[in-house]
């Protein structure tokens, strides 16, 4: 028996480790914001508006790199996207005002990240397997960016103490570029089928849905909820008394513990209701924040909140991907998962946003964290009136010969 891996388990893995390299450097953008802000001069308003502006450039281009990939190829996409996110971590290296921070920071790395995360990596994943592995494999490859966040988070910090925040980011930049050699190995693009929809016509059908909207709603709390706390974390933590390691400790334990998290997300998915599973992520997301502004702050309650948070984290990416193509097939999964995901980033714009308004008009975090609250508790009621069944069009009968 070969060991070598199987082209569906092969496209799997290294779409699993894209998306770990993409999402890990991303996880540590908290990290630099103390050491750059005291070097540049920079208040946490500027650059929560880089991350902000990261996030929706993020957003809207996930929409253009996911036609991309359905229509010329999703290596293609891929190693654009590991290009441009790679250009953007340097940029970020070299920004000295303002103007080039947000157009390195937010605009490049925002495009690149478009290209090598959930929208266009899960689609390819999704269609390398079997209908029946579907929901577990979009599971494994959503660990993936848990994974990386547990991996690179302490990796970023280690690089800041010793190479400072300039050689840390250099860095991270080689980090993303790998994506590019890794690209050859996920090509190809989506099978079309006599009697299938074009493009513009899957488009209109899914925003004529009203589930659709839930989803893209439901999406925005996500977002609102991960953006906030990747950045705003660490400074919090520090804030309550607690040390910049203490919070480099619980961003790479979300990471650690989501890798659970998403992997049964996704299991379960193949079994149960995934809008049931989507609502109660939601609600115990609710639960764990609460949890931390009642009890006062110490190393272990933060970590406590962390593997809570960590255990539903990303696992609402692979239940929300996974209705996306169990609603409207996986034709063109990768365009309408990006334009559902417009819906995260722009919660993830607020969120990020929000959090620098908020701390610098009150001096601390408590009204994001009731708001957090507010919202998921509204995610898991928009959750319920999502209707699973398919609506993905069926290739026409061939007339008898």
């Amino acid at each position: 028996m070969s060991n070598s891996l199987s082209p569906l388990s092969r496209t799997l893995w290294i779409g699993t480790l894209v998306v770990l390299l993409a999402m890990g450097v991303r996880a540590t953008f908290g990290l630099f914001m103390q050491p750059m802000g005291l070097a540049q001069g920079w208040g946490r308003d500027v650059f929560s508006m880089a991350f902000a502006l990261q996030n929706l450039v993020w957003g809207v281009s996930c929409i253009f790199m996911g036609m991309l990939a359905d229509r010329f190829g999703s290596g293609r996409t891929v190693a654009l996207g590991a290009l441009l996110y790679a250009a953007g971590m340097i940029g970020t290296r070299l920004a000295t005002d303002e103007f080039s921070l947000y157009m390195t920071a937010g605009v490049l790395v925002g495009l690149g990240q478009a290209g090598t995360t959930f929208p266009v990596i899960l689609p390819i994943v999704a269609r390398s397997v079997p209908p029946e592995f579907r929901s577990t494999a979009m599971g494994i490859a959503s660990a993936g960016g848990s994974m990386g966040q547990f991996l690179v988070v302490p990796t970023g910090q280690l690089l800041i103490t010793g190479l400072d925040w300039t050689g840390a980011l250099w860095a991270m930049s080689l980090f993303v570029a790998a994506g590019m050699p890794l690209a050859y190995f996920l090509r190809g693009k989506p099978a079309t089928h006599a009697g299938g929809q074009s493009m513009l016509s899957a488009i209109q059908q899914a925003l004529r849905h009203p589930s659709f909207h839930f989803l893209a709603a439901s999406y925005f709390v996500c977002g609102f909820h991960t953006a906030f706390i990747t950045l705003h974390l660490p400074a919090y933590v520090i804030d309550s008394g607690l040390t910049g390691g203490h919070g480099a400790i619980a961003i790479a334990l979300i990471g650690l513990f989501n890798v659970v998290g998403s992997y049964y997300s996704g299991k379960l998915g193949g079994r149960h209701s995934k809008k049931m599973l989507l609502a109660g992520v939601y609600g115990l997301r609710a639960f764990g924040m609460m949890l931390l502004l009642i009890l006062p702050l110490s190393p272990w309650v933060l970590y406590a909140f962390a593997a809570w948070m960590g255990l539903f984290w990303l696992g609402t990416v692979p239940l929300t991907q996974g209705l996306i193509g169990q609603i409207y097939g996986l034709r063109y999964a990768a365009t309408l998962s990006g334009i559902a995901f417009l819906g995260h980033q722009v919660g993830s714009f607020i969120g990020v946003w929000l959090g620098g308004y908020v701390y610098a008009t009150t001096g601390n975090y408590d009204m994001m964290w009731w708001i957090g609250i507010a919202l998921a508790i509204i995610a898991a009621l928009l959750c319920l009136p999502v209707r699973e069944q398919s609506l993905e069009p069926r290739p026409m009968p061939q007339a008898a010969a």
